[in-house]
């Protein structure tokens, strides 16, 4: 099977009998080596009248909001283009499936539970197949995640996607997971030259500190923003053979998008939650992209 099915957690709550203790920890150490968790329906509340409230809503192709976002720590929505009364309860709906996916975090993964930074929740519309995007901005093309303007220090992403069509399948390609990747990739995609980069990186974080608009990147973050373009770009690891993965209506799943190279193939109207989960709350930090990276620099990277 393409993911693990996590058949002892319903409802929002472990079945009777569980080693809640156990599970969690074994769960956490599988994502974290490139698993994917599955769930065929979502684990938490999320009506089927929410679901269909967005799907109904007036789709715009543009490539400014490809996404309605959430941004749940200032509690704001953007991207969306209905009239107030819509925009209210499609911010509710967002609302409530942060809060939900956050309580999912906090139980199934309990070991990072109290660690994890809560990033943007999103809805997203449009079919993923034939969208005109520029390269380095298509899903159709297997790549690892990085955030250009949010930089995590060696914090993994960890993202929660629900496909709530209520027809379709959302077809995912996956390939091999990061540790493997890195050791054939990593230094052609220039990671010795940016661990001697470090006088830009001062001099940025100089500026970030005196209150300028600049992200305050780690080597790591400007290695993970780099490979994300590269393998996007290199045509012999896009061309290889790699996994497909269909994700059917009303499934949930969980995947550390930095460490799974990933594309989305095809599909409309899905659900997403991203979390930051921090090096020091990891199972298994040698795995992580960071400690892979490390391991083959033989430096520090953030």
């Amino acid at each position: 099977m393409p993911w693990i099915t996590v058949d002892d957690y319903r409802n929002a709550a472990w079945l009777p009998g569980t080693d809640a203790r156990e599970r969690s920890r074994y769960y956490c150490q599988q994502l974290e080596a490139g698993q994917i968790l599955f769930f065929a329906q979502p684990p938490f509340v999320f009506s089927n009248s929410d679901a269909s409230f967005l799907i109904d809503q007036p789709q715009s192709d543009s490539r400014l909001h490809k996404n309605i976002s959430y941004r749940p720590e200032k509690d704001v929505m953007r991207g969306f283009g209905g009239n107030p009364e819509d925009e209210k309860r499609a911010q509710e709906i967002l609302r409530n499936y942060c809060s939900e996916v956050t309580q999912l975090v906090s139980r199934l993964l309990a070991p990072y539970s109290g660690k994890v930074q809560r990033d943007y929740a999103s809805f997203r519309p449009l079919e993923e197949e034939g969208r005109d995007l520029p390269l380095h901005k298509r899903n159709d093309l297997l790549h690892v995640d990085a955030f250009p303007s949010r930089p995590t220090h060696g914090g993994r992403i960890l993202r929660v996607f629900t496909n709530v069509n209520p027809r379709r399948n959302r077809v995912w390609l996956a390939g091999e997971r990061f540790p493997q990747l890195a050791k054939r990739y990593a230094q052609q995609a220039g990671l010795g030259s940016i661990v001697k980069s470090g006088f830009r990186r001062r001099w940025l974080h100089l500026l970030h500190t005196l209150g300028m608009p600049v992200p305050d990147r780690s080597a790591y973050d400007e290695f993970m923003l780099g490979f994300h373009d590269f393998l996007k770009e290199n045509s012999e690891f896009q061309g290889a053979e790699h996994e497909r993965i269909e994700f059917p209506p009303m499934s949930t799943w969980l995947v550390f998008t930095d460490g799974v190279p990933h594309a989305a193939l095809s599909g409309q109207f899905a659900m997403e939650q991203t979390f930051i989960v921090p090096p020091e709350a990891l199972v298994s930090p040698e795995v992580s992209p960071i400690g892979v990276l490390e391991e083959i620099c033989g430096q520090k990277l953030a």
